[in-house]
């Protein structure tokens, strides 16, 4: 299939989602009272630029660059609210450290999206789980992209990214936006997914996902295009998330099947868990090249990084739940200040041998956000950090480490006045062995109604933050980010 059929699918289901105006007074939602659902609040502004206050440690000497997370921050508007957490307007967030002192700033990315509902006073634009109204204005994927994912430093810009469209690119110092980066005019709009991989050479993988196929971006270190190609897969799996090792690009087909189109867009997905969860292997060398494995059904959001061993067997760890419970129903309740109550994805590990069997191990570790040394990404690698679910209680309370091999792990419990965030490697200057430096990362401080940046030493989580310092404003829990470098 070529790009313009790609398009072209967006393009009429879109029209479809723009023609169903849809209007629901219950989606606007005074923000409630239960001290966790500050992590869900709305920012009216952006956050200049401002230091922050010591709490306790030095950072460390070498640990320079910044810190960069992205999430949505604005999902209440006077006329409508949006109706799932996912579709709040992303707000990027930099936390930078240089010459032992942290400063944080925070800015919305200007998207359409945005621009209209700021127009409108009310959520009017579709997405994950919200549906249209009246006011909205379709005509393409970038109309609805929230840009409130993930973000990454490619070349001289940071790209904000959503998963159905494309990047948005911001000045790495200012935050602020310039527009959807274009990777080829005639590949203008094709979606960029929230999650790309990233080789120990630097060279960046990704996918757009279309029901039952991708397109598979290859880019350089620099972030110039260097292929992309369209993928025809097995079924039509919502796919969040891939991994990949050296040599190998692996997509995780669970049994959450979309059979229309439909809004809001969660809506057309069924459940089959009759028909297990498939794993496609393919050759990076060529994209024609692959295996099938078979593993019981699960749900997932996340994966962690795959490595393969030498007699060919390949490995990665997931955060896995029984059924899609959360993403459908879950957390749009968090938007209304209830507890979704279900049972909190576990860590597990995947199993891929030679002979062509797999094996899913499940742990007990209630777990979300696994992340690795990304030095190693897609090599052996031994150890992942994750958060830390508290199950019956939204969001993460702590953070963890697992050595696969050892079977060891740490974990440090920040304590219910804590919402923690996602944890990302920083590596030691000259350092060269896996986890060879510190976790940095966020909570927001319910207690004390302030967000914090937390350093550990990679190898000592148990031992607590190095380093802790405060910021002077309170912002709702991020998705995903990445430290770079100064």
């Amino acid at each position: 299939m070529d790009r313009r059929s790609f398009l072209n699918l967006g393009a009429a289901a879109g029209a479809g989602l723009a023609a169903a105006a849809w209007f629901d007074p219950d989606r606007v939602y005074a923000q409630a009272t239960a001290p966790w659902t500050l992590g869900l609040a709305d920012v009216e502004d952006d956050v200049a630029p401002h230091k922050l206050r010591r709490l306790h440690g030095r950072l460390p000497a070498g640990l320079e660059g910044a810190l960069y997370r992205n999430g949505p921050a604005k999902f209440r508007r006077p006329g409508r609210s949006v109706g799932h957490w996912f579709d709040g307007d992303g707000m990027v967030r930099a936390w930078t450290l240089a010459g032992g002192e942290a400063t944080l700033a925070a800015r919305f990315v200007d998207t359409p999206k945005r621009r209209i509902e700021t127009s409108a006073k009310a959520c009017v634009m579709p997405g994950f789980g919200t549906k249209a109204a009246p006011g909205s204005q379709l005509e393409g994927p970038d109309d609805s992209n929230a840009a409130n994912t993930s973000v990454i430093r490619v070349g001289d810009a940071l790209w904000a990214l959503w998963e159905g469209g494309s990047p948005a690119a911001l000045d790495p110092v200012s935050l602020e936006t310039k527009g959807f980066a274009v990777l080829r005019q005639d590949l203008k709009s094709m979606p960029f997914s929230a999650h790309p991989r990233r080789e120990a050479s630097g060279r960046l993988w990704n996918f757009g996902w279309w029901r039952d196929q991708v397109v598979v971006w290859r880019l350089s270190p620099q972030g110039a295009l260097e292929d992309a190609r369209i993928v025809k897969l097995p079924r039509a799996s919502y796919i969040h998330d891939f991994t990949a090792t050296d040599r190998h690009l692996i997509f995780v087909l669970q049994p959450w099947v979309q059979e229309r189109m439909a809004m809001p867009f969660n809506s057309g997905f069924a459940w089959r868990p009759e028909q297990g969860t498939q794993v496609v292997v393919i050759d990076k060398a060529d994209l024609d090249k692959r295996r099938v494995f078979e593993l019981p059904p699960f749900f997932f959001f996340h994966l962690g990084d795959a490595w393969a061993e030498a007699d060919g067997t390949i490995r990665f760890d997931a955060c896995i739940d029984p059924d899609p419970s959360f993403a459908v129903t879950g957390a749009a309740k968090l938007l209304s200040g209830e507890a979704s109550g279900g049972p909190a994805p576990r860590l597990a590990l995947v199993t891929l041998g030679a002979d062509g069997k797999a094996r899913l191990e499940q742990t007990s570790d209630a777990a979300e956000f696994p992340r690795n040394d990304p030095r190693y990404a897609g090599l052996a690698g031994n150890m992942t950090v994750h958060t830390v679910i508290e199950p019956g209680r939204p969001l993460s309370r702590g953070i963890a480490t697992r050595d696969w091999r050892g079977g060891k792990a740490q974990a440090f419990d920040f304590g219910l006045d804590h919402l923690v965030e996602e944890f990302v490697f920083a590596p030691r200057p000259g350092g060269s062995a896996a986890f060879d430096g510190w976790l940095v990362g966020t909570t927001l401080n319910l207690k004390a109604k302030a967000s914090e940046l937390h350093v550990f030493d990679a190898r000592r989580v148990a031992d607590g933050p190095v380093c802790s310092l405060r910021a002077e404003a309170a912002l709702p829990v991020s998705f995903h980010g990445n430290f770079v470098r100064g």
